[in-house]
């Protein structure tokens, strides 16, 4: 089954181009304000296209897509290491990049994002390495 991750690809395109961004600009400044908001708000769609897409990944391994269909999105985590899509330590990180989104929800604070900046660094890399095996036939 072919998987389209274009819109993945754009997302972390997007993602990417906050970050360099937000680097480049003056701590506290506007740019660096809207800069960091962006790049919150990409981390957050990136992540929830990367759980959309790796369900899709996921349904071969399943009886039928209604079962793969009820799994949380950690559950399609420890479905993919469990198939060897990934490895323990990429769904751990996996976690960490979930739980910090169910924060966005809650607190949209400096410290917040601060923290997803944290994160972006092995983020990139992990939805990267994603892509590439949703990619994979």
């Amino acid at each position: 089954m072919t998987i389209n991750a274009e819109y993945l690809k754009k997302d972390i395109e997007v993602l990417k181009k906050s970050y360099f961004c937000i680097k480049s600009a003056e701590e506290g400044s506007i740019d660096y304000e809207m800069y960091r908001n962006s790049l919150v708000k990409s981390f957050e769609i990136t992540l929830e296209q990367s759980g959309k897409l790796l369900r899709k990944k996921l349904i071969p391994y399943f009886a039928s897509k209604k079962s793969v269909d009820m799994l949380t999105f950690k559950d399609i985590f420890r479905e993919a290491h469990k198939h060897s899509l990934l490895n323990q330590a990429e769904v751990e990180r996996w976690f960490k990049y979930r739980d910090n989104r169910n924060n966005t929800a809650h607190d949209y604070g400096k410290a917040f994002a601060e923290e997803t900046l944290l994160l972006i660094d092995d983020f990139l890399n992990d939805v990267q390495h994603l892509k590439e095996i949703i990619e994979h036939e």
